[in-house]
C-alpha cells in the first residue's frame, strides 16, 4: 500500500510513519523541513502545488496532518500561522488532488476534539455533540482554536474529488513515550513532583493510547462506506484530577503538588504557551467508532497509563546505556 502524509514529521505523523513502514508499505512524508527518516521524505511549502504533487500520484492514502503546532502563544502573527497553515495546505493538496491521473481512495484529513465546546455535564459524540465557539465567559483562546477547527474541517469538505472517500479526524491527545510528546511532557510533571490536578482538576481529559490511534485509521482506510467526521479518542475521558492521580500511580508515586490556575498561567507564559491546552474540558467519545463494533485495546487510562510508563522507562534506559558506550 502506498501512503502519503503531508505534515507527518511531527508526533504523530512518526508514530503512523514507524508503523506503516514496519508492516512495509511505501510511505512518504511531505515536510517543510526534510529530515532523513527511514521512509521517504519529500520536501513541499504546505501551501502550493510543487513538483510534491507527483507523490500522490497512484497514492492509496492520504493522510493529511499538516499545520503549524498550537504549542505557543496566541498573538496575532502565531494565530494567523495556525489558522492558514491548515487552511492553505487541505486547499492546495485539494488543488493537487484535482490534477491526479490516479487519486488516493481514501483521504483522511486531521482535524481537532477541541472543536466541541467546554463539557463537564456531558460527552460529545459526532452525531449528539455541541460544538464551541461563542459561549458566554468562554476565553479568547478557546474560541479561537475552535473557530481554527471549523475552518479546518469547512476547507476539507469544500470539495468532492471523484473517487476519493474523505474522513475527518476528530482526534484527542495521541499518548506515545515519544520525547517531547504529551504524555513525556505529562509525566516530566510527575517526575517532577508537580503531578497533582492541574486548574480545578474538574475539567475532561480526552486521549488516546497510540496503538488505538493506529488501529483506528487503519479501520478507517479499510472501510469503504465511512465518510464524514469520526471521533478518535478512547471512549472513557476522565477529570484532570483522576487522569494526573493514574499517571502518578503508574509511575510509583502517590502525591504531586496540585498546579493553581494562576500558576498554570505563569508557567504558560514562561513556556510560550497558553493554558487552554490544559484548562478547556475535552469530553470527547467515539459515538460512531463503538456503535460499529470497534474494540479499544486501551480503553481505560489506567492500564494505557502503565503500558506507556513501562516503555517510557525502556526507552530512556537504552537511552542512558547507549551514552555511556
Amino acid at each position: 500500500m502506498k501512503v502519503v502524509i503531508p505534515g507527518g514529521s511531527g508526533q504523530v505523523g512518526g508514530i503512523l510513519a514507524r508503523h506503516f513502514h514496519g508492516r512495509g508499505d511505501e510511505v512518504t512524508v511531505l515536510s517543510r523541513e526534510p529530515r532523513p527518516a527511514a521512509w521517504s521524505v519529500s520536501a513541499w511549502d504546505g501551501a502550493t502545488v510543487g513538483k510534491w504533487a507527483a507523490e500522490l500520484e497512484g497514492t492509496d492514502v492520504l493522510i493529511n496532518l499538516a499545520g503549524r503546532s498550537v504549542n505557543c502563544r496566541y498573538g496575532a502573527a502565531n494565530r494567523r500561522e495556525i489558522r492558514e497553515s491548515r487552511v492553505r495546505s487541505t486547499l492546495a493538496l485539494h488543488e493537487a488532488v484535482a490534477g491526479l491521473r490516479r487519486p488516493p481512495r481514501v483521504w483522511i484529513n486531521a482535524s481537532t476534539a477541541t472543536i466541541y465546546r467546554h463539557a463537564l455535564d456531558r460527552p460529545m459524540d459526532e452525531v449528539t455533540g455541541e460544538l464551541g465557539g461563542g459561549e458566554a465567559g468562554a476565553p479568547d483562546t478557546w474560541n479561537f482554536s475552535i473557530e481554527v477547527a471549523k475552518g479546518w474541517e469547512a476547507a476539507f469538505f469544500s470539495r468532492s474529488p471523484e473517487g476519493v472517500r474523505q474522513v475527518a479526524i476528530r482526534s484527542a491527545m495521541t499518548m506515545s513515550p515519544d520525547s517531547g510528546g504529551v504524555f513525556d511532557v505529562l509525566l516530566g510533571l510527575v517526575r517532577h513532583g508537580l503531578g497533582g490536578r492541574q486548574g480545578p482538576g474538574t475539567q475532561y481529559v480526552s486521549w488516546i493510547h497510540e496503538r488505538d490511534f493506529v488501529r483506528a485509521v487503519e479501520w478507517l482506510i479499510e472501510r469503504d462506506d465511512w465518510t464524514g467526521v469520526v471521533n478518535v479518542a478512547s471512549p472513557n475521558p476522565l477529570p484532570n484530577r483522576e487522569f494526573m492521580r493514574e499517571l502518578r500511580e503508574a509511575w510509583g508515586i502517590r502525591v504531586g503538588a496540585a498546579v493553581p490556575r494562576w500558576m498554570l498561567g505563569i508557567g504558560a507564559w514562561a513556556m510560550r504557551t497558553e493554558t487552554e491546552l490544559i484548562l478547556k474540558s475535552r469530553r470527547v467519545v467515539p459515538g460512531r467508532l463503538a456503535a460499529a463494533g470497534f474494540r479499544f485495546e486501551y480503553p481505560d487510562w489506567s492500564g494505557a497509563a502503565r503500558e506507556l510508563v513501562a516503555r517510557w522507562r525502556k526507552g530512556r534506559t537504552k537511552d542512558t546505556r547507549s551514552n555511556c558506550r
